[in-house]
């Protein structure tokens, strides 16, 4: 049997009204919560006011950030990280998708460690965060179940992750927060879960135990694959997806992503295309090009899929085409997929150059 490496702290609820059943899981984190969050989803889908009205039943203050942008830049980290250190936040609760729980992440490390800078985030792996809990609203990321930070960097022009690695202590799910979510955010987080499960899957750091959480989750995500073809998004389907989203992020945890999301970060940073869609559109190239064909068989079985240009045909009438990036555009963003020696030791194979620019070209309408 292969060697095993698996590490799960976080402690993960799903249930309904799971926040204030459990709001006595906040006390041992002290008395002073920094709740960060986006703009409004979280007003709308009721998760602030659920918080809110748990740490109030437990008697911890709290202050509220609610300025988190869609790919958090490190400015914004810094801010969280001001107000948190200015107010003495014991722990930080993030509410939303990625972009709030990664945010919150990273900002804890900066008030946890008073003296640091932005750029210790990505020098210092030993710096620690103050305790983070993380309430998701959306299907896609899992970073209520990854150690990862993911920020933009505007000094590098890219989107990158910190060098800490930071669990939540506590994920807690609830389906109804992603019943307010629009069509379009549903079908672009899904498909990044569908890319975190295939790349983890596919991944050189993939073990047995990883694999049987990418096969549980694919086979989720096909129980739900004519329903997000219909746009057909009930209880149970969003509970699936929720489900997949959570045990995606259990898998790259272990496994790490790979090509897809090192080639995406690009396609997001500089044509502003959304994070699920830039790696669900390469997602089938990527597949083309990977050597293990058994693992790329199981993959399209679990998602009752008879091959690959099926997968493709489902990812294009979900995401549409992309036509906004020049030939020379993807040139230049091989030139750094390939110098970006993380996601490249995830593949188990060699990857060069050529072979990236042609995933890029047969993905896009170039």
């Amino acid at each position: 049997m292969d060697f095993i490496n698996y590490h799960m702290p976080t402690k993960i609820l799903l249930d309904e009204d799971v926040v204030l059943k459990n709001s006595n899981l906040f006390h041992p984190y002290g008395d002073i919560a920094l709740i960060v969050t986006g703009k409004t989803s979280s007003i709308k889908n009721g998760s602030l006011k659920d918080v809110t009205n748990a740490l109030d039943k437990e008697g911890i203050v709290y202050d509220i950030f609610n300025d988190v942008e869609e790919n958090p830049s490190l400015e914004t980290v810094e801010n969280i990280a001001k107000l948190g250190k200015s107010q003495k936040s014991n722990f930080i609760i993030g509410i939303g998708g990625g972009s709030p729980i990664d945010a919150a992440k990273a900002a804890g490390v900066l008030i946890n460690n008073p003296d640091a800078t932005r750029y210790n985030l990505f020098n210092s792996p030993h710096f620690k965060s103050i305790p983070i809990i993380a309430v998701p609203t959306t299907a896609g990321t899992g970073t209520e179940t990854t150690p990862y930070s993911i920020v933009t960097d505007n000094e590098l022009q890219t989107k990158h992750g910190i060098c800490q690695r930071i669990f939540p202590e506590i994920a807690l799910l609830d389906v109804k927060y992603l019943m307010f979510l629009p069509e379009k955010i549903t079908i672009n987080t899904s498909i990044d879960a569908l890319s975190h499960l295939i790349e983890g899957y596919l991944s050189s750091k993939a073990n047995i135990v990883s694999d049987a959480l990418a096969e549980k989750g694919l086979k989720l995500f096909g129980e739900c694959l004519n329903m997000i073809k219909e746009k057909d998004f009930t209880f149970i389907v969003r509970e699936k997806l929720m489900s997949a989203s959570t045990i995606a992020g259990m898998v790259i945890a272990q496994s790490g992503t790979s090509l897809p999301h090192g080639m995406g970060y690009a396609l997001t940073y500089f044509h502003n295309i959304p994070h699920g869609k830039a790696n669900g559109i390469l997602l089938k190239s990527y597949l083309e090009f990977c050597e293990d064909e058994n693992k790329v068989r199981k993959i399209l079985y679990l998602l009752t899929l008879e091959n690959l240009d099926e997968l493709g045909d489902f990812i294009n009438n979900m995401l549409g085409y992309v036509d906004s990036v020049s030939f020379n555009d993807i040139c230049s963003y091989s030139d750094q997929m390939v110098s970006n020696k993380d996601k490249l030791k995830n593949h188990p194979a060699l990857v060069t150059r050529e072979d990236v620019l042609k995933i890029y070209n047969d993905s896009l309408k170039i």
